[in-house]
């Protein structure tokens, strides 16, 4: 076992400084049993980032968790019982508490698991290093795989044999690319045997469900900067085994563009690709805003005009697309011009053509309206019925 020297949190960090946690750690700990936060919550306060999610494990048995609870009042639910899982509700704020874990077999999209008392069992089956860090509430930290010196330098690498890893869970492959765009050190360069590891395994991507593969996808692109990440993805052959025709080369751009506004369609219409929205199973408004964005990033449309037509997310996209495509710079009040667009009306209606009818009406009716887009809304009512 590779343990790093003690390595003590600051006792008024969020997740520890909660008394709520605190006291379902006492519970466990008050029966007998280690209680551990871990993952993320641990990761982020040692690289001083944020973190939303607290997660404990604990060597009690998923039984005795709900035992002890019960006895304390505590509201338990057992959300995944069956992989050690029981979930606690403590005055209105869920923590989920996992018993230690170790794989029995793996078929590369799940696996089979037993209950450990160790935690050395339970940090070896995790993905990468700085995932496997362990604090008590008092704000010790465990490290049984050196994941400690790595989130301090921002290293991701994976626990053990990275080609093991790997197979063990194929969607490890993207959560490595993630982890790399929002915590890794680009000074630190890519670790050469997760990138070899993650070459020789490409075929195992196929055997992802595509919600499995969007929802990492869009986790990835909402880092800050995932153009390194994804460049990568393209080097080593993993975006064209997901998505067929995507290429990185705007995602750049589209970023430099975007002047903090981050926003993940967009940089997925930048990357592009073949039947996106079915690869990724986005939801129905990813896809139209998707389609939306990379559609009207190829017209010429006024700003007030994209807005009008495609809604605030799709139009801002659109317009930052097109700006990187063309290298040309967005104009002060741009946002302003697409948000102005989104609450116009197109001002005839059928009332006003009361000469026409039929399909007659309808051709009239779309010229006008063409006009008026060609416009950017700037003709009035009088103006497209004088022309």
């Amino acid at each position: 076992m590779d343990r790093q020297p003690s390595f003590q949190l600051d006792p008024d960090i969020g997740f520890l400084a909660d008394p709520k946690g605190q006291f379902v750690c006492g519970l466990l700990e008050d029966a007998g049993h280690q209680a551990l936060f871990v993952g993320g919550c641990v990761r982020n306060a040692i690289m001083g980032v944020a973190a939303s999610d607290v997660d404990i494990a604990t060597d009690a048995q998923p039984t005795d968790v709900m035992r002890i609870a019960e006895a304390a009042g505590v509201r338990a639910v057992p959300t995944g019982i069956d992989h050690g899982t029981v979930t606690l509700i403590v005055d209105g704020t869920p923590f989920e508490i996992t018993t230690f874990r170790r794989d029995v077999e793996t078929d590369g999209r799940r696996a089979v698991v037993a209950f450990s008392s160790r935690v050395e069992d339970d940090a070896r089956r995790r993905d990468f290093t700085m995932n496997a860090l362990y604090a008590d509430r008092r704000g010790v930290v465990q490290d049984p795989v050196g994941g400690l010196r790595d989130a301090q330098a921002r290293r991701v690498l994976f626990i053990d044999d990275p080609v093991q890893r790997i197979r063990e869970d194929y969607l490890r492959t993207l959560r490595f690319f993630r982890f790399s765009a929002w915590y890794a050190d680009p000074a630190q360069g890519w670790d050469a045997d997760a990138l070899a590891a993650i070459a020789d395994t490409l075929d195992g991507l196929q055997s992802l469900s595509a919600e499995r593969v969007g929802a990492e996808m869009l986790k990835l692109l909402s880092a800050p900067d995932p153009t390194p990440a994804v460049s990568v993805m393209a080097q080593v052959g993993v975006l064209g085994v997901l998505l067929p025709g995507a290429e990185a080369r705007m995602l750049g751009p589209v970023v430099h563009m975007e002047d903090g506004a981050v926003d993940p369609i967009t940089r997925l219409a930048a990357v592009g690709g073949e039947n996106v929205a079915d690869r990724l199973r986005l939801s129905r408004k990813q896809g139209k805003q998707l389609e939306a964005t990379r559609t009207l990033a190829g017209t010429s449309r006024g700003f007030r005009a994209l807005g009008h037509l495609a809604g605030l997310e799709a139009a801002q996209g659109a317009a930052i697309l097109r700006a990187a495509l063309f290298e040309t710079p967005l104009p002060e009040g741009w946002q302003a011009d697409i948000a102005s667009g989104t609450s116009e009306r197109f001002p005839v209606a059928a009332s006003d053509l009361p000469e026409l009818e039929g399909a007659a009406l309808g051709k009239r009716l779309k010229a006008l309206k063409q006009d008026w887009l060609a416009s950017d809304l700037t003709l009035g009512k009088d103006q497209l019925l004088g022309r």
